[in-house]
This record gives C-alpha cells, structure tokens and sequence, in this order.
C-alpha cells in the first residue's frame, strides 16, 4: 500500500453504504416534513418552526467538522452504524412529546431530538460521501464525478420520496404513529449493516491528527465558503418559507404540499445524477471555472421570480415554474461542488476534509433555516427570493477564486 489509509474496500462494501445511507435518507426527509406539518397545524409561527431546525444544522456542523476527523482515525463503519443508531434514538425521542406541555417545554424538547438527528445526518453522511474516494483508483477524475453526482441525485431524489412519505404517513398514521414506523425502518438498516459491513473500512494505517482539523489546502476552503451561501441561499425559502406560503397563500392541504417538495426534490435529485453529461467536463481547469459560471446563472433565477412576484403574475405559476428551473440549475452547482471537494482532497485527507466541507454546508443549512423565518415573517416570499439571490452572488465570489483542479494543493492554516 502506498498511502495511509487502507485500499481494502469493494464494492459491496459501497453498495451497503450506500443503501444505508438511502435507508437513512428516507426518515430524514420524512421526519423534516412530519415536524413542519404537524407544528404548524399546531399554531406555531414561522419564525418558531424555523427554531425546531436550529439545533439540528448546529450540531450538523460540530459533528462534519469533528467526525470527518474521527472518522479518519477509527474508520467509516463506527461513524455510519453511529449515525443510524442515533436517528433511531431521535425519532423515538420525539414520539413522547406531549401537546399539552407547554409551548417553550415543547420547543425545548423537539430541538433536542432534531440535534440527535442532525448529528446522525451528518455522520452517515461523510461516511458514505468518503467512502467514494476510497473505492476508486488514484486519478479518476472523471468517474469520481459520474459517482458523487449518482449518489448525491439518488441521495436527493430519496429525500424528495421522504417529504411525501412525511406528508402521507402524517395523514394515515398520525405524528407517533408516523414516528414509530420510520424507527423500525431505521432499526433494520442499522442492524444489517452492523453485521454485514467490516470494520475495516476506511480505517487507516496512520491516524489523523486532531491538529489536522483546520488545516486545509486553498480549494477545500473556498470551496467551504461557497457552500455556506450555496445552500443558505436555497434553505432561506425552501426550509420554512415555501411550505408555509404553500399553505396560507396558495391554500394548499398537507398531503399536496409535502407532494410538491417531493417533487421538488426528486427532480433536483434526478439532475444532479446527470450532471456530468450536462457539463460535459473535459479538462481539469473547466471544473473551476464551471463553478463561477453556474453559480451566476443560479443567481439569476430568484431575481427574475421576485421581478414576476412583482408584476403579480399568477404567483403559483411563479413558483412552480420558478423553483422548477431553480431545482435543475441548483443541482448542477450542488453536483459539481460535491465531485470538487473530492477532487480537492488527497486520499489520506479524504474524510477530514468532506468532514470540513459539510460542516460548512450545515453553517449554510443554519443560516438559511434561520433567515427562512425570520424574512418571510417579516417581509414574505420574494425578500425570502431576493436574499437568496444575495447569497449565490457570494458563492459565486468564492467560486471564480477556485484552483484549477490539476494544480498541487497549497497548504492554508486557517484560524478557529
């Protein structure tokens, strides 16, 4: 072996990675559904369903930065029957809440739970997004990016499978009931894979260092920077602003609304598997500069809904349409950026800097969650719209600093 950190893993190995990380995927679509839904029936104001998320993408966080870490000192498989494990925890945790507590017990409680799952998110999430790098050989580029972008659509798409699953099993079941059938879901993956995956995976022959937890080259940086304002500019309306709207504005039932995120999101999930035949990539320096590009043509969709918002176009064929063409641009961006920060990374880093990575794409998340109340509360859908598009403008400032991907890594030490 010629590099730290052992080669040893196949191909059914991914695979059940991967259907882990599918089996996950599912209840955490569902569950973020289930929860906005129910709260909302429940009375609760925009500004205080976007506080049930805070703790989820804080920990989110915490755990990307830390994990990815851990992960590179103990292996893959701790990390992924961890992350299971505790989303089995969370959902039951959340089946004993009681209505009749009081609002500020019941805040208190459920963002306790969604903290659980988000630090479950986030673990199973590096695993299966590291294990890619280490199942291809070294200089792959190019099926390294037909991999992430088959994962991460098929990620996506099943999530968008979850928010109808959410929506649906709210509908039959009721919120416990809903609950209790997604934790025996969880409970079976975690068993399976528990027995069926080795625990040699991705664990290394020399340990990372705790040191090394900052310590990143240029690309792995910006490509951190815009990821905080590639996904805050789509959580400011996607997380509480669109099924709220969806609801008071447009006058939607439930079931409709968690269809039409699932549509959504399956749609982005489908576009982001094609998104190498889309770009077509054929040199190494394109990678970067594609980045730029898509980031400034993402950018212009939510300016163009706001501008038909506005001249009170049908503003529910503003929407569909709107966040349609918003869903297929933001997959390609999302696609790219994930293939990116592999490419950015050496083998023995691997899981420390996907780690890093998604520790700022949950900064994002948070900072889109929170924005995502606050300005709809305040101002409504299109300054909901118009932040976003704010936000890609920063992204793609980041994105056009962006390293040719050939070019030898150089080493930043970044301060905490």
């Amino acid at each position: 072996m010629d590099t730290d950190v052992s080669r040893d893993v196949s191909l059914t190995n991914y695979a059940l990675v991967t259907a882990a990380y599918w089996a996950f995927t599912l209840t955490d679509g569902a569950l973020r559904m289930l929860v906005l839904l129910h709260f909302h029936e429940l009375g609760y104001s925009p500004l205080q369903l976007a506080t049930l998320f805070l703790l989820y993408e804080v920990l989110g966080a915490v755990t990307n930065l830390v994990g990815g870490t851990v992960a590179a000192r103990i292996g893959l498989k701790i990390t992924l029957v961890g992350g299971l494990l505790l989303q089995a925890v969370a959902l039951t945790m959340l089946s004993l809440l009681d209505v009749e507590w009081s609002v500020p017990a019941q805040v208190s409680f459920v963002l306790a739970a969604q903290g659980i799952s988000g630090v479950a998110k986030d673990l199973t999430k590096l695993s299966a997004k590291t294990a890619i790098k280490l199942v291809l050989p070294e200089g792959a580029s190019g099926t390294l990016f037909k991999w992430v972008a088959l994962l991460t659509g098929s990620k996506n798409a099943l999530k968008g499978v979850g928010f109808f699953l959410g929506g649906v099993l709210l509908s039959w079941l009721g919120f416990v009931g809903a609950l209790y059938a997604m934790g025996a879901g969880v409970l079976c993956s975690w068993v399976v894979t528990q027995l069926a995956l080795p625990a040699s995976l991705g664990k290394p022959k020399v340990k990372a260092r705790l040191g090394q937890l900052m310590s990143k080259t240029r690309g792995v940086n910006l490509m951190a920077a815009a990821r905080v304002f590639l996904f805050g500019a789509r959580d400011v309306w996607f997380v509480v602003a669109l099924p709220v709207y969806c609801s008071e504005q447009l006058g939607w039932e439930y079931v409709r609304v968690g269809s039409f995120m699932a549509a959504w999101v399956i749609g982005y999930g489908v576009v982001q598997s094609f998104a190498p035949r889309v770009l077509a990539l054929r040199r190494h320096p394109d990678d970067a500069r594609s980045a730029f590009t898509w980031s400034v043509l993402l950018a212009g969709v939510p300016l163009l809904m706001v501008a038909a918002l506005y001249l009170e176009l049908r503003a529910v064929w503003v929407v569909v349409i709107g966040l349609a063409v918003f869903g297929a641009v933001f997959a390609v961006n999302s696609s790219l950026h994930s293939y990116l920060i592999l490419a950015y990374s050496e083998r023995d880093k691997a899981a420390a800097n996907v780690g890093f990575y998604y520790m700022a794409n949950a900064i994002g998340r948070l900072l889109g969650t929170v924005l995502s109340g606050v300005v709809y509360q305040a101002a409504g859908m299109a300054a909901c719209l118009g932040t976003a598009a704010v936000m890609l403008g920063a992204a793609a400032v980041f994105s056009a600093r962006l390293p040719p991907v050939g070019q030898r890594p150089v080493t930043e030490q970044v301060s905490a």
